[in-house]
């Protein structure tokens, strides 16, 4: 892969070069709201204009409207034209900016294209979170250990925002994506599709819901949280052989101190039980075997089985605004092989590329991660997993748009596409489910028991 380096100070640089784990310094921090935007971004864009400069979209636009109580973000680029195609015959105009996982799709499935538009940089955040974001720009800094020393399985002094909005190395970057603000209390409904080499699938609809503690206005820093960052309940209501199923969720800030918390409840044998196989590498919740539970959301958990080391910065073609497809039906979504290629939208953004190397004397059965993080929303936009023999196994977009209303850029859907047996899972999706609430007021602490969770799992 051929990136091109924009290394945002000499002091950055030694820190990708040494992966050492020291703040930025005040003077860097002040960049943030002049050259770069409170998620660290470049400002400015790209020296052709392939790239334009970042015009956060905080509201609705002019001529858009649309009920955020009953339906879906409206795209407000629905005028843009296609500019261009990549497809199988002319992937190699375009080999720089595209990742190896694109690479690796337009060479096996035939058919499969990315229709490349105009760059649209909106991605935007709540006023109260970018102040957040600039203060984390100074206090944010990684977990230590008793001696002193850094150790980075967790965060300390940062809240609300991406702890580290500018990054000295690739841990504090995977920290950013698995930190970065989602709302506070949070409801909605979505959709997995499994999808057979044969194009055969049978949907599966879950309700989850999720207090994200890191994120609550109220908290002052991560060490008031009880190393608690995320309260998560997820109830699948169908298919009927699935109905019923429930897990809880407490998420750690730092696994080390103590591990994630799982729960699950089966409706078959009526029992709550431990569930510590929620975690790492061990098969993602309704995902047929074609997912793990760490890489949902792009990635999720403790980065602890891996060294994280930064690639560079680099333009890339990832998914971006993809309105079009969170707004399409299903049955014009799910195809075989893939999902529908002219439903889907991507641009030119420059991303962070960070990779995972699975550290020695710990198991995974991803031996090497490599993630390309959006740099305005600092959330993943695109993986490659490789398998115990370093071969390119798994592929892994994420359809983010910006839900301008709140405003957050946010997941939409993801897939992940597997080269060995040429299935693709759907999951995440909300196209015909009720729009997500992003405030769930509602949402109470005592309610994400192991005991609550035995009233939710009903057929």
């Amino acid at each position: 892969m051929k990136l091109k380096f924009t290394l945002l100070t000499s002091a950055l640089a030694l820190g990708f070069a040494t992966g050492a784990f020291a703040k930025v310094p005040d003077e860097v921090a002040a960049r943030i709201g002049q050259d770069l935007s409170p998620s660290g971004a470049e400002i400015a864009g790209n020296a052709d204009g392939s790239i334009p400069a970042w015009t956060p979209m905080t509201s609705p636009p002019a001529g858009v409207s649309y009920d955020p109580k009953t339906q879906h973000p409206a795209d407000p680029f629905s005028g843009d034209a296609i500019k261009f195609t990549i497809d199988a015959s002319n992937m190699s105009q375009y080999a720089d900016k595209l990742t190896e996982g694109y690479q690796a799709l337009l060479r096996q499935r035939q058919g499969y294209k990315l229709n490349v538009y105009q760059t649209r940089r909106t991605c935007a955040l709540p006023a109260f979170v970018n102040e957040a974001a600039k203060r984390n720009a100074s206090a944010g800094d990684l977990t230590r250990l008793p001696d002193g020393s850094l150790d980075g399985n967790g965060v300390t002094g940062s809240i609300l925002a991406s702890p580290f909005p500018i990054p000295n190395n690739g841990l504090e970057l995977i920290w950013d994506h698995t930190q970065r603000y989602r709302g506070h209390k949070v409801t909605r409904q979505f959709a997995a599709f499994p999808v057979q080499a044969d194009g055969a699938t049978a949907p599966i609809t879950v309700q989850d819901e999720a207090i994200l503690t890191y994120a609550d206005p109220n908290v002052q820093k991560a060490e008031d949280l009880n190393n608690v960052s995320i309260l998560y309940i997820a109830n699948t209501i169908a298919p009927a052989r699935l109905a019923g199923n429930v897990i809880l969720v407490h998420e750690s800030i730092n696994a080390v101190v103590e591990p994630r918390k799982a729960w699950s409840y089966s409706p078959g044998t009526r029992r709550v039980r431990r569930a510590p196989d929620i975690a790492y590498d061990n098969p993602g919740t309704n995902t047929d075997g074609m997912s793990t539970s760490d890489a949902f959301d792009g990635y999720n958990g403790a980065p602890d089985r891996y060294d994280w080391t930064v690639v560079g910065k680099s333009e890339k073609f990832i998914a971006y605004n993809n309105y079009k497809a969170l707004n399409a039906k299903y049955s014009e979504l799910i195809q075989p092989l893939y999902v529908n290629p002219d439903l889907m939208r991507y641009e030119l953004h420059r991303v962070w590329t960070i990779e995972a190397k699975l550290r020695p004397g710990t198991r995974h059965i991803y031996s090497r991660r490599v993630k390309h993080l959006d740099e305005d929303s600092l959330s993943i936009a695109a993986t490659e997993l490789y398998d115990g023999r370093g071969e390119l196994w798994r592929i892994q977009e994420i359809l983010e748009a910006n839900a301008y209303h709140v405003p957050l850029c946010g997941l939409f859907g993801e897939i992940v596409y597997d080269l060995q047996d040429r299935r693709y899972l759907a999951l995440s999706l909300r196209n015909e489910e009720p729009p997500t609430n992003y405030a769930a007021d509602e949402l109470n602490p005592d309610r994400y028991t192991p005991q609550a969770i035995r009233s939710l799992g009903v057929r």
